[in-house]
């Protein structure tokens, strides 16, 4: 692993970048973004966070970004400012995504067939059987990490206590979003389909991934399978 700037890098075609913090219905979560480059050589940038100067450079430095991928509804707040920045880039997520923002123009909408533009380069599973929410997973299969958003969350207690109320970081340990269980949100849960769910869950641990991913909170460097397990528990 070496560091460049705003990026790390965690294997020959993958790096992390970690953003700012957002409030998300009071509390405040932050944000990551993974980059990797395609066979191709082309960027794939999942779940683009804010589109800095300093992240602008270092990004350039690897290649093109050619690929601008929302993994849920959720995580679209930065598009437009890197599709702005990077007119030639594709726009990519789930029907979800695609309806919520109607002011951008994406390819077809993702589901569980990466697209042939993407190289070969990950397998993904799309997770149903919400009425409110869906997911798209990414196992990017040459450095074995798997990538989530919100079905999997793992704060700290350091980060709570840094920038959770003191009244709020009991409701993260109830939601068991921290570490120890690196559960979904419990009302994400509650609204799933647990049956239609088992089965992409299954598919994802099959994938026995080596690092897992997520979007807010700490991310799992090895033995990503078991924490799989452990994560997915609740269904």
């Amino acid at each position: 692993m070496t560091d460049s700037g705003p990026v790390e890098r965690l294997s020959e075609n993958i790096w992390l970048a970690e953003g700012g913090i957002v409030d998300f219905y009071g509390f405040p979560y932050p944000t990551r973004s993974v980059i990797v480059r395609l066979p191709g050589g082309a960027l794939w940038i999942w779940s683009p966070i804010e589109l800095t100067p300093d992240l602008r450079e270092a990004v350039e430095a690897l290649g093109a970004p050619a690929h601008l991928v929302s993994p849920n509804k959720i995580h679209h707040l930065f598009l437009g400012e890197w599709k702005d920045a990077y007119p030639q880039a594709k726009l990519w997520g789930p029907a979800s995504t695609i309806k919520k923002r109607k002011d951008l123009s994406f390819e077809a909408p993702l589901d569980n067939d990466p697209p042939a533009d993407w190289d070969g380069a990950f397998e993904m599973q799309r997770f149903t059987g919400s009425r409110f929410m869906d997911e798209i997973a990414f196992f990017h299969k040459e450095s074995r990490t798997a990538i989530f958003a919100d079905l999997s969350e793992n704060f700290s207690e350091a980060f709570l206590k840094e920038h959770w109320s003191w009244w709020a970081r009991p409701i993260a340990r109830l939601w068991k979003i921290v570490e120890g269980y690196g559960y979904a949100p419990l009302e994400w849960r509650l609204s799933f389909n647990k049956k239609t769910a088992r089965a992409a869950k299954e598919n994802v641990i099959a994938w026995n991934p080596e690092r897992v991913i997520m979007a807010h909170g700490e991310w799992i460097r090895e033995n990503g399978q078991a924490y799989l397990k452990q994560a997915f528990a609740w269904l």
